[in-house]
């Protein structure tokens, strides 16, 4: 069976994948959701890590997609909070302000990738694919 989204972009009754993207720029979300839902998945968007985290009734992610630089908590510290709450999912990290040293406390913190946000499109989507393929199932 095959549907017809609201985007016009054709989707199987499989589910799709969720993933919640969070970001502090409306703008970068709005782009993100268009980009991914495009691509077949299903979106929650967050404008702070703190509206992730007191969210009530979330339903589990498939994949992060989480901004380094915000203003309540930075991406990598967003992470460790998701991690103590038995939050497994894969978490790719996008920044716009990269340093020496992103990629490897990323790694520390159990992030899947670091995206810059200037190329994500392409990369963004082909690194949830492989990051929900890679995640081991229960």
């Amino acid at each position: 069976m095959i549907e017809v989204s609201s985007h016009g972009a054709q989707a199987s009754s499989c589910p799709q994948p969720t993933v919640f993207v969070v970001d502090d720029d409306a703008a970068v979300l709005g782009s993100l959701r268009f980009l991914l839902e495009t691509d077949g998945f299903a979106v929650r968007t967050f404008r702070s890590g703190t509206a992730l985290l007191n969210a009530s009734g979330t339903p589990s992610a498939d994949c992060y997609v989480i901004d380094y630089k915000m203003p309540d908590i930075n991406g990598i510290e967003l992470t460790g909070q998701l991690r103590k709450s038995d939050r497994d999912a894969p978490v790719i990290l996008i920044t716009g302000y990269p340093d020496e040293n992103i990629s490897t406390r990323a790694a520390t913190a159990g992030i899947k990738d670091v995206v810059l946000k200037p190329l994500l499109e392409e990369n963004l989507v082909k690194c949830i694919r492989h990051a929900i393929q890679d995640r081991p199932r229960p």
